[in-house]
């Protein structure tokens, strides 16, 4: 097994915030501030309420978080399900673990909600990226926070 092999094998847990450590809090929301509020300069509240009702899914190398996502339960931002600010370590992209991550949430999402259809909101760059998962895009680009974004939509039926 060669190094990028070893490296592909991240351990995921998810769970509700009042079911993470408090460590685990900490390092969500250091991860997410470093990607979206420094790396990425967009000035808003990364935390919000959403943050309470999403299972967060959180991927670690060893002892370092190398990348989470949150599932919002369906009726909850959209009708369906949804995938959201999903974030792996600067130093760690490039390597599929952007792919690993997702793939895990669409997994889980699954599981939480059968048959339900998955709605992300992406920033329109990484379009190519969500329709290899297969997302379908749904909306005209639109600005969030300074970034362009379109709607996709994972339909599992």
């Amino acid at each position: 097994m060669n190094e990028k092999e070893i490296h592909l094998h991240p351990q995921f847990r998810r769970g509700l915030l009042d079911a993470l450590s408090p460590k685990e809090v900490f390092d969500v929301m250091q991860l997410r501030q470093q990607v979206f509020v420094l790396e990425q300069q967009c000035l808003y509240p990364d935390m919000d309420a959403y943050d309470l009702s999403s299972v967060h899914i959180l991927m670690y190398t060893a002892d370092e978080l190398m990348g989470t996502a949150r599932i919002l339960p369906p009726g909850t931002k959209y009708l369906q399900a949804s995938i959201g600010r999903v974030s792996v370590r600067e130093s760690h992209r490039g390597n599929d673990y952007g792919r690993l991550l997702m793939v895990n949430a669409m997994k889980a999402s699954q599981e939480l909600f059968p048959g339900v259809n998955i709605r992300i909101s992406a920033q329109q760059r990484l379009e190519p990226f969500y329709q290899s998962l297969g997302f379908l895009t749904v909306s005209a680009p639109y600005d969030e926070d300074g970034i362009i974004h379109i709607d996709m939509v994972l339909e599992v039926n």
